[in-house]
């Protein structure tokens, strides 16, 4: 199956990408730049507004506004005509260490949004990472659910919203779990390995899962794709012509395409020119709707 290259993007992390239904448009971000991009599918525009931070993760608030993962905290941000992002601090977040943000993040099937935390210089494997989750009626700092984690990614939910998917992507863990989720209260229990990718070419990075319940993790440094079963078998494995894809999301009018975003390393790329750009895939299956934040 042949990747097509829907945007030269050159992304150093291109990140979180949603598909905007109303708009018929794909959101993404690029971190360390702290740009929100979008990808119009009617004309192929492309567009981008910089935020005051680095900018790691994006829920829909469903008026033009989106919830996002910052530096210090959780902000509602919106497009500016000049290029930039307005922004207001929703909430923050007490981290154990200096040089820490958010990472990957998404909410439930209820309009939760969870999103972790982890310390930027990836090669002190610090396990002082956390998992949070941000609610509506949020009056307090956000208080971690899950902690002790390196570089917390791949969240994704079941159809049926009673199954959490959670990985770490640090390469001294590189795991997959699965948690029984509670869809009234927003808690997540019963932690279980899912997938030791140890067993599998590349790292877990952000994930998606499909109509048909199964998870799709993007193998960072063996450009590939995974896609596994409920019951944590590989299914298959499709290739982006990049070493590095991040994070996966299904869009375009029927939900039928899988699109990638990726990362470009600095330097030289050498035989990869297109890192950091944004991919399609056509995998045969239906993915679902993002749920957008409930507020």
């Amino acid at each position: 199956m042949q990747a097509e290259l829907i945007l030269d993007a050159r992304n150093a992390t291109g990140e979180s990408p949603v598909w905007n239904v109303q708009e018929q448009a794909l959101y993404w971000v690029d971190i360390p730049a702290g740009r929100l991009h979008r990808w119009r599918l009617s004309d192929g525009r492309s567009d981008a507004w910089q935020a005051p931070q680095m900018l790691a993760c994006i829920a829909d608030l469903g008026d033009g506004n989106w919830l996002a993962g910052m530096e210090d905290g959780l902000y509602r941000i919106r497009p500016q005509d000049n290029g930039t992002l307005a922004s207001e601090r929703l909430a923050e977040v007490d981290h154990p260490r200096v040089n820490m943000r958010f990472n990957d993040g998404r909410c439930d099937r209820q309009g939760r949004f969870w999103a972790g935390t982890m310390f930027m210089d990836m090669a002190q494997a610090a396990s002082v990472g956390s998992l949070y989750r941000y609610t509506h009626d949020q009056r307090e700092p956000l208080s971690p659910f899950i902690t002790d984690m390196i570089v917390p990614n791949g969240l994704g939910f079941s159809p049926d919203g009673q199954v959490m998917y959670l990985s770490d992507s640090h390469p001294s863990v590189q795991k997959i779990w699965a948690f029984d989720y509670d869809i009234d209260s927003g808690t997540p229990h019963n932690r279980r390995l899912f997938v030791d990718m140890n067993h599998f070419p590349g790292r877990p990075d952000g994930a998606a899962v499909d109509a048909d319940g199964c998870y799709w993790i993007c193998g960072n440094d063996e450009g590939l794709i995974h896609r596994f079963t409920p019951a944590g078998k590989l299914d298959r494995s499709l290739a982006v012509p990049v070493k590095k894809p991040a994070m996966c999301a299904f869009g375009g009018r029927d939900l039928d395409t899988l699109f990638v975003t990726s990362i470009r390393p600095g330097g030289d790329v050498g035989d990869q020119p297109l890192a950091g750009g944004v991919f399609a895939l056509r995998p045969g299956v239906n993915g679902l709707v993002e749920t957008p934040f409930r507020r």
